[in-house]
């Protein structure tokens, strides 16, 4: 799955410093392409919500000048991205009409945008691309993933609650990808709150894989699973990814905490001491 990253393989923290004036400008032009890509990564990263930003941001997702040499659309995706950011759902009729793209990349940044929009209404456009099962989730000949993102639409079902795809959903986790079963898992959990998903993805951190358990940990943030909370701190992994995993829990314990009080709870207490002790 492809991160924000600024252009020409430059790291961002390497790119100057823009105003909204100047990279709306950037976004604007034609010549400097990864100005352009570089813009519409910032206006999401730094959450520009102003209408001039997100008209922009709708025109760059129709974009035909930046095209890299096997057809991929790479500003529609840095769009796709920070609209998704943005948090406008007039935004998503224009992030369904992407999951068309011939892009595989676009496609999943628009299933990841429409996630972060929690908007039903792309509910039956994402639902569609679990037609045919495990067994048309393949792979596609020379390149480096299968024929769709199955990883995150089947996150994106999760995320917005589609209780009408748990039967289209569950056979995912006999996928012969382990990150797509780890997608299915975590959608299945946020869709039934039943334990055995959320243990499904513990035992994931076991995984020889440093990359899987990095998944893993993302997965168990992402859904907030409280059980987690000790073997996420264990896990052989980055501290800084074992951070952010733990603040999801974190954010999840305290969402669901009774609002009359100010006290922290004793499982909060005990996440952020995990946390404390990662530092």
């Amino acid at each position: 799955m492809e991160t924000d990253r600024a252009p020409n393989n430059v790291t961002t923290e390497e790119r100057p410093a823009l105003t909204v004036e100047e990279a709306l400008e950037n976004l604007k032009q034609t010549q400097d392409l990864g100005l352009r890509y570089y813009a519409a990564w910032w206006l999401g990263r730094f959450r520009v919500r102003e209408p001039i930003a997100i008209e922009m941001l709708l025109a760059a997702l129709e974009d035909e000048s930046d095209r890299t040499p096997d057809g991929g659309y790479p500003l529609r995706r840095n769009a796709a991205t920070a609209l998704g950011k943005l948090g406008d759902r007039a935004c998503v009729p224009a992030l369904i009409r992407c999951l068309d793209c011939e892009d595989y990349y676009v496609r999943e940044a628009a299933a990841q945008a429409l996630a972060m929009l929690g908007d039903p209404s792309a509910i039956p456009s994402l639902l569609k691309f679990l037609d045919g099962g495990v067994e048309a989730a393949v792979g596609t000949s020379g390149k480096p993933h299968l024929i769709q993102p199955y990883e995150a639409i089947i996150e994106a079902l999760g995320a917005l609650g589609a209780s009408e795809a748990m039967s289209a959903i569950e056979p995912f986790m006999a996928h012969s990808m382990e990150k797509v079963q780890y997608a299915a898992a975590r959608a299945m959990y946020q869709l039934t709150q039943n334990r055995q998903y959320g243990e499904y993805l513990v035992e994931a951190l076991q995984n020889d894989n440093l990359q899987l358990r990095r998944s893993a940990l993302m997965d168990l943030g992402a859904i907030g699973y409280l059980p987690a909370a000790e073997a996420i701190a264990e896990t052989l992994a980055e501290n800084s990814l074992k951070l952010i995993s733990l603040k999801g829990v974190l954010e999840c314990e305290l969402g669901n905490r009774n609002a009359e009080t100010t006290l922290l709870s004793p499982e909060s207490e005990r996440i952020m001491t995990l946390m404390d002790d990662l530092l």
